[in-house]
């Protein structure tokens, strides 16, 4: 008992560390500095991009631009939309859900480039597909000398699928959701999805693909439905939760029925951690998905992928954010996790409700889990080639299994630390790139409104 006090204490400090003050500036940093550079095109270029996401596909690649997107959405609509939020107010109050937009609308900037670098830099593995991601714009945009960057971000991103997002924390979301609702064995289940994911992932990114295209639009509806459900069927109390996290971001909040109070400190660091471990904005995961994509425009992939940061927190996070407050369920002690969400949802489902909310969950982490696989086997495939890319598909598997027998608070602290070790390279590649991605963008708008000019004087 002891040992596993001081393992928690240890792996707490060095997660304070590496999310400290350094970090979350170089994250929020990056995103104000591209979004400037870009003239806030996350905002006046939004419908363009989701127009672009179900325009006709070409160019080279392996999957379409929606599948590459839903595959990216697939790794990033997960258990940070459930669980990640609720630990995040439970943590920092009702204003860690400002600044989880806060770290959204600037990371739709981050998420832009990292696309557009994606498509510009990627390059063919020995089996003929796609390899793409921080690791090739690294070496092929910033030069060989700075190889040693892009090994740091491959063997970052392994420990991200093995020890965080991709595995221990999605699966101990399901795990303990399944618990909660009928009682079922933790390691069981775990060594069951184990052996589901092994089906899908030994069939590559097309089979990957596939199911994620299925699975994350009509997941995404269902959960947003349910939600928005709650929500209204709580109206009366949507202003005042508007109010505390307005509130709460600039002051703390001092919480009922228990709650130890959370200082500002507190918000900012949660809303911000947990916003990036759900939308992934900075990371670099989301362009190794991009690069697959079958598109020669670098700037209508980044557009594309962009999209994704606001879905994910812009539009889901908010709905499961909002959907806490107004139930006052934060507030109530014992209550943390995915046990939170589903007791906001049974304030007007009831017992149905939570069954819902067990399926979302259990759909969202399992797709993470999907996409994760992917991430991880490019960043292996860059380090060791493809020879031995099915020793690291049978280890994924493998902590998998583990995910059921392992502690909550545990998980979400090794997580975020190998999160934040992620996106350090990555977001380093992007500064000193930002003139190419500045260059991209301006000549592809150009070629666009030249394009626009053509056809309008040839209809007028």
């Amino acid at each position: 008992m002891r040992r596993k006090v001081y393992m928690l204490t240890f792996f707490k400090a060095l997660d304070s560390f590496v999310w400290g003050v350094p970090l979350l500036v170089l994250l929020v940093g990056t995103g104000i500095y591209l979004s400037t550079r870009l003239r806030l095109l996350q905002v006046l270029k939004l419908p363009l991009a989701f127009k672009l996401i179900f325009a006709e596909d070409k160019g080279e690649g392996d999957i379409s631009s929606f599948a590459a997107l839903a595959t990216a959405l697939a790794a990033t609509v997960g258990t940070g939309n459930i669980v990640g939020v609720a630990t995040a107010i439970k943590a920092g109050g009702p204003g860690a859900l400002f600044w989880m937009w806060i770290a959204a609308f600037f990371g739709m900037a981050t998420k832009y480039a990292e696309g557009l670098l994606a498509i510009k830099y990627r390059t063919k593995d020995a089996n003929g597909e796609v390899s793409g991601g921080p690791m090739y714009y690294i070496i092929n945009g910033m030069g060989k000398k700075w190889k040693p960057l892009a090994i740091f971000f491959a063997l970052a991103g392994i420990l991200v699928a093995f020890l965080g997002i991709g595995t221990f924390s999605q699966v101990n979301s399901i795990t303990a959701s399944l618990k909660n609702s009928f009682n079922w064995s933790p390691q069981i289940v775990s060594i069951l999805i184990a052996i589901v994911v092994a089906v899908i992932i030994f069939g590559g990114i097309q089979s990957i693909a596939k199911v994620s295209e299925k699975l994350v639009p009509f997941m995404a509806a269902a959960y947003i439905i349910a939600t928005l459900i709650v929500i209204f069927m709580h109206y009366n109390h949507i202003i005042p939760a508007i109010e505390q996290v307005f509130s709460g971001a600039f002051t703390g909040t001092a919480a009922v029925g228990g709650f130890a109070g959370a200082v500002v400190k507190e918000a900012i660091q949660n809303g911000i951690a947990r916003g990036v471990f759900s939308n992934e904005s900075g990371l670099g995961s989301a362009p190794i998905a991009a690069a697959a994509a079958k598109t020669h425009e670098p700037a209508e992939q980044g557009l594309i992928s962009m999209t994704g940061t606001f879905i994910d927190t812009l539009v889901i996070c908010t709905l499961t954010g909002l959907s806490i407050l107004v139930t006052g369920k934060w507030t109530v002690k014992g209550l943390e996790g995915a046990p939170l969400t589903q007791s906001a949802f049974a304030t007007v489902f009831g017992n149905i409700g939570v069954l819902v909310l067990t399926l979302c969950l259990v759909l969202f982490a399992f797709t993470t889990i999907l996409g994760w696989s992917y991430y991880g086997e490019r960043c292996f495939e860059f380090l060791f080639g493809v020879k031995h890319i099915n020793i690291y598909r049978s280890i994924f598997i493998i902590m998998v299994a583990l995910g059921g027998f392992l502690e909550l608070d545990l998980i979400w602290t090794i997580a975020d630390i190998v999160n934040g070790l992620m996106a350090i390279p990555n977001l380093i590649a992007l500064l000193a790139l930002s003139p190419i991605i500045i260059a991209e963008t301006r000549n592809y708008f150009k070629r666009k409104n030249k394009s626009f000019i053509k056809t309008k004087t040839r209809l007028g």
